[in-house]
């Protein structure tokens, strides 16, 4: 039986994980670090495809001076055919959580192992794939009712299912994925930065404080738009509700007709919350709850840490002073002996 404390296995497990995320880290673009773990992701409803050729980005917690806010999730042009969209994730080390942004790039990388819905299972991308210039899409998972969109295939994904709703990967209740080596390749290839739109819907999300988690407790009124840095326009998509604090949620994916306009709606999947006040008090008390275990995880983790740093560098001392006082206590040969034994050779 081991005799290793829970929290050093917990500690175990969350560096052997934080390992193999580091090995790559450098190649994905690391902007913040943040000392107080990101809210559940938020529960909500693929808006409609504006047009043919968009590729869905989902929406996620960034931070700013007054804490985290909700970046929706927004339809976006690739910078050119053959790219796909690999979110930004929120990764724990050294205490920290540490935002490491997306881009694009012909493979989707690793973004955490984070289950965003809409194709994005937390490996992968199942909304879609290009052939050629031309992006064909997956109905399952992608909302093409009303536009005309040429490419549609249907294939099997997650859907509407009970789901994790962590926005984070490793640390204390974190996600634990760790990158395959064919992640590991997508990040260290060429690829491209979050393009000018991208990072102008960021910014312009920012400046909204509805969008704040503080104010809008997990369930902002603008969860999705059909357009970037569109956030009051008829295709904006409010939230369904808060994401379970570190439990389980509903992510809705995107239900299409096989046809757009010749099939039936299909009927809404049911609410994850009640819509009552009530039930969002005991939200943001589950919420509280969560972050405030988060934080005393994360201190015995920390204090954890520095009882093994500060031992190992007291048995590094005491060994270094006992191969100083072997060095001094070793027996020398008497020198005068050895002189007077040069003085004197035998004689022949």
């Amino acid at each position: 039986m081991s005799s290793l404390s829970p929290v050093s296995h917990f500690a175990a497990r969350v560096l052997g994980i934080a390992l193999l995320v580091c090995s790559f880290a450098s190649a994905a673009e690391i902007e913040l670090s943040v000392a107080v773990a990101p809210p559940p992701l938020v529960v909500y409803e693929q808006p409609p495809i504006p047009a043919d050729g968009y590729i869905w980005t989902p929406g996620y917690w960034s931070y700013g001076p007054d804490g985290y806010f909700w970046v929706p999730g927004t339809w976006m042009e690739a910078p050119e055919a053959g790219l796909v969209w690999t979110p930004g994730y929120w990764g724990w080390s050294d205490g920290a959580y540490v935002w490491y942004d997306g881009y694009w790039g012909p493979q989707v990388g690793f973004y955490g192992g984070v289950n965003y819905g809409f194709g994005y299972p937390g490996r992968g991308y199942e909304g879609g794939y290009w052939q050629g210039n031309e992006f064909f899409y997956n109905r399952t998972v992608t909302n093409v009712r009303g536009a005309e969109v040429r490419n549609v295939y249907s294939r099997t994904a997650v859907n509407n299912v009970t789901v994790n709703n962590i926005s984070y990967n490793g640390g204390p209740g974190g996600v634990m994925a760790a990158p395959t080596a064919q992640e590991q390749a997508a990040a260290r290839a060429s690829h491209h930065p979050p393009t000018a739109p991208q990072v102008q819907h960021r910014s312009g999300a920012s400046s909204r404080r509805e969008l704040l988690a503080s104010v809008n407790h997990g369930k902002p009124e603008i969860a999705a738009t059909a357009k970037v840095n569109d956030f009051s326009g008829r295709a904006v998509v409010g939230a369904r509700g808060a994401g379970a604090a570190g439990g389980a949620g509903v992510i809705h994916e995107a239900s299409a007709p096989v046809d757009a306009g010749d099939s039936p709606r299909p009927t809404p999947p049911a609410r994850s919350d009640s819509g009552t006040e009530t039930q969002d008090r005991e939200n943001q008390r589950q919420q509280t709850q969560l972050q405030a275990r988060h934080e005393r995880e994360r201190q015995a983790l920390q204090q954890q840490q520095q009882q093994q740093t500060q031992q190992q560098r007291h048995a590094a001392e005491q060994q270094k002073l006992q191969e100083s006082q072997q060095r001094h206590t070793t027996p020398r040969e008497n020198p005068k002996e050895d002189s007077r034994e040069n003085r004197n050779p035998p004689q022949p």
